[in-house]
């Protein structure tokens, strides 16, 4: 590093760490569609939320009014366990680039669960013992979720009950592991320990599952429960908003050395990383302080903004959760067993989705053998190694800062380095050993799950 360049990493010190999350609905002028009780096809009520989840998140969900939201000093806390995390700028990858461009990461792989997860798990989990429950469901894909809600419990004293994608949980037991170690109940779905995992099992006895298919479980065995509520760990409202301190961190730290990012990167499954590293940006760009370029990077397997529709449908292949409207392959879209377990995921957040459809944000889709390679590359040259999950916004980043090299364009680039990959070494040997292939759904593939989209007048 030259003299007076940017240090490799910039920390934040604790007294720096955002004492309120950012809420980007707030700048938005056109607000996401409002969740749907498929029952009436009305706008969802906070009592209606209530019997699913806690009842300060559900005030959270449904918040489109306050800008910023205190986060309780207990949770500050717990954030101080492993945050500041840092945001760290990439000058071996700009080496063997040859590239103009300047890149930056923020890295959230440096706690136990490996990821951004852990940031909305301690606060569902406090909102949860604070309301008196016995305990929590969720779903989760690659693991990371489950991992970092089975922490968070642990804190709090907290039953936690997870369903793990089936082809994740036979994929990753040392993910499955971790979570024991941290006193879950992890379950293969689709199961037969739910009336909703039977009935997928007896349509598709062969089934990988997915997140849709674990989402019906662990929403049926909360709301079959005295003192329990489900949480999730992506695409609601709520979510996105506990996830903004990424952002909020990411712009402090850019903030105090006056560097300014023209191209903004994230994965994108449901949209809780994406959205929370973007939203204190996409903040300023909806109140006119400043441009940016967003990109949304999704596996080619699984490519909801890309090739969806924007309509409301179920969250969940059981259809048993309200109605969003959002960029969707149908709920019963059962994706192809990629290695990007935590971006297998049918449907899209809808503030992701608004935003998109609004031509705020881009989404470019990625075949999963180029990923691996841009995975393999960073990990050599930057020291990490990726989350097959994190390595879509580095296989797109890498194709960007490329772009700078032929056009002579000196851009500043961040994206959003959300986990680790250590416990993914099965799809880094199939990679290695060459077996590893890339799927992408046919029209006719994608024709089958919007057959199941709701027909209903908003969809109309």
């Amino acid at each position: 590093m030259k003299k007076n360049e940017i240090p490799y990493k910039i920390y934040l010190d604790e007294q720096e760490m955002p004492k309120q999350w950012y809420n980007v609905r707030a700048d938005m002028e056109k607000k996401p569609a409002p969740l749907l009780n498929p029952a009436t096809l009305g706008p969802m009520t906070a009592e209606e939320l209530a019997p699913v989840f806690c009842r300060e998140l559900v005030e959270q969900e449904l918040d489109n009014t306050n800008a910023y939201i205190d986060i309780p000093e207990e949770i500050q806390e717990y954030y101080k366990m492993y945050r500041p995390s840092p945001l760290v700028r990439a000058y071996r990858l700009e080496e063997k680039l040859q590239t103009p461009a300047k890149i930056y990461y923020k890295f959230e792989g440096n706690n136990t669960s490996g990821s951004h997860k852990l940031n909305s798990a301690i606060a569902q989990a406090y909102y949860a013992k604070k309301q008196g429950l016995t305990g929590v469901t969720t779903e989760t894909g690659a693991g990371q979720w489950g991992t970092a809600l089975s922490m968070a419990c642990a804190y709090f004293g907290l039953d936690c009950d997870v369903y793990m994608v089936k082809v994740s949980y036979e994929q990753k037991p040392f993910r499955r592991e971790v979570m024991r170690t941290y006193g879950a109940k992890v379950t293969p779905s689709p199961s037969m320990t739910t009336e909703v995992g039977k009935k997928i099992l007896a349509e598709h006895p062969d089934t990988t599952g997915s997140l849709g298919c674990a989402i019906s479980e662990a929403v049926e065995s909360a709301v079959t429960r005295e003192g329990y509520r489900y949480v999730l760990g992506s695409v609601l409202n709520q979510v996105l908003l506990h996830q903004s301190v990424i952002g909020l961190e990411a712009k402090a730290a850019m903030d105090k050395y006056g560097v300014v990012a023209d191209i903004i990167i994230g994965c994108a499954g449901g949209g809780s990383n994406l959205g929370g590293l973007i939203s204190p940006f996409m903040g300023e760009m909806l109140r006119g302080e400043r441009d940016y370029r967003f990109i949304a990077v999704e596996p080619a397997s699984c490519p909801s903004l890309t090739r969806g529709k924007y309509v409301y449908d179920f969250c969940d292949t059981g259809m048993v959760t309200p109605l969003a409207k959002m960029y969707t392959l149908g709920s019963g879209f059962i994706p192809s067993a990629n290695h990007a377990g935590g971006l297998r995921y049918h449907g899209m957040s809808p503030v992701v989705s608004e935003l998109f459809h609004q031509g705020l944000m881009e989404a470019r889709s990625v075949e999963q053998t180029a990923v691996f390679e841009a995975a393999e590359l960073f990990a050599r040259v930057e020291g990490i190694l990726p989350a097959p999950e994190s390595a879509h916004a580095i296989r797109v980043a890498m194709d960007e800062a490329l772009h700078c090299k032929e056009t002579g364009e000196e851009k500043t680039i961040l994206f959003g380095l959300t986990g680790t990959g250590y416990f993914d070494m099965l799809a880094y040997e199939k990679f290695n050993d060459g077996i590893m292939n890339d799927y992408i759904p046919s029209d006719k593939d994608l024709e089958q799950g919007f057959a199941g989209i709701p027909k209903i007048p908003q969809n109309q």
